[in-house]
């Protein structure tokens, strides 16, 4: 507890410092911070890559950092020592409602500007359906996560599994992996007997087919809006204007291949707040709050 405390009191004094001179662009141009989701050093890499491409695109320079993890996005937005950062939709909604975060544009994956969580079992377990999952170890990715988390918790909570908000009602053990490809090898690998994460998890994250016919899933939420870039608050509006006209450009078959390395997405399209209506309704069931 003390030790939290004396991080809290760094960063709040650290805001002191950084907020005044990022109420406008800074002299050093944008700092875009990328939510981990994978390996930080070649998240880091990549995200570099992405930062050139932003930067030649707005004329304004971009420096890339990789959050340490999904509360650190948030506090980085809402200390202004981020101006831009790759979000999810539960971590956009807490950043809007944390920091005034604004959606930038949206990520498109697969085609699509929405996407699914689904709680997945090892083919071989004997589990076919939730309620077989009673006194199992579940893995969960983060409590700030969408499709890691918040969804398939407000699944639960609807089909009477999960008493209280707290998954210990139901499950036996609950677990955080941190990331969707953390929780997916151990679900692979038997140290938990199921995972809640997004619904091309399988795919993304088991490139040997022998392993994708191990794992199936026994219960999927309905669609979560794709998030993908927000903007602090009070960010300039015409700096806010040239990232998202800069966003809309960045796509396939120019950026393809760095998109797919980044975020395994698409490209973006234009995004508006009330989009992310029903992600609120779902955060506010659950009480959701950054650690």
């Amino acid at each position: 507890m003390i030790a939290r405390t004396l991080g809290l009191l760094a960063l709040w004094t650290l805001s002191l410092i950084v907020a005044t001179p990022r109420a406008a662009l800074a002299a050093d141009g944008l700092h875009l911070v990328l939510t981990p989701s994978q390996k930080p050093t070649d998240l880091l890499a990549t995200g570099e890559e992405f930062g050139k491409v932003l930067a030649r695109l707005t004329g304004i320079p971009v420096r890339v950092t990789v959050a340490s993890d999904y509360a650190a996005v948030i506090e980085a937005l809402r200390n202004r020592t981020a101006d831009l950062a790759f979000v999810h939709p539960g971590g956009y909604v807490l950043a809007s409602r944390e920091a005034k975060a604004v959606i930038v544009a949206k990520n498109l994956w697969h085609g699509k500007s929405s996407f699914t969580s689904r709680i997945y079992v090892r083919k071989d377990s004997g589990l076919a359906k939730l309620e077989d999952l009673r006194g199992k170890t579940m893995a969960f990715i983060d409590p700030a996560s969408s499709s890691g988390y918040i969804y398939p918790m407000v699944l639960l909570i609807e089909r009477g599994l999960v008493k209280n908000r707290d998954p210990k009602t139901f499950f036996r053990e609950v677990v955080f992996a941190g990331s969707h490809d953390a929780g997916m090898r151990a679900l692979l690998n038997g140290h938990v007997d199921a995972l809640a994460s997004f619904d091309m998890a399988r795919e993304q994250y088991l490139s040997d087919p022998a392993q994708r016919e191990r794992i199936v899933f026994v219960a999927e939420t309905p669609a979560i809006p794709e998030a993908g870039i927000a903007a602090r608050g009070a960010l300039d509006p015409a700096t806010f204007a040239k990232v998202r006209e800069a966003l809309l450009q960045i796509r396939g078959p120019a950026y393809a291949e760095l998109l797919k390395r980044l975020y395994e997405i698409d490209g973006f399209a234009p995004a508006e707040d009330r989009e992310y209506d029903p992600v609120r309704a779902a955060i506010e069931l659950l009480g959701v709050r950054p650690r």
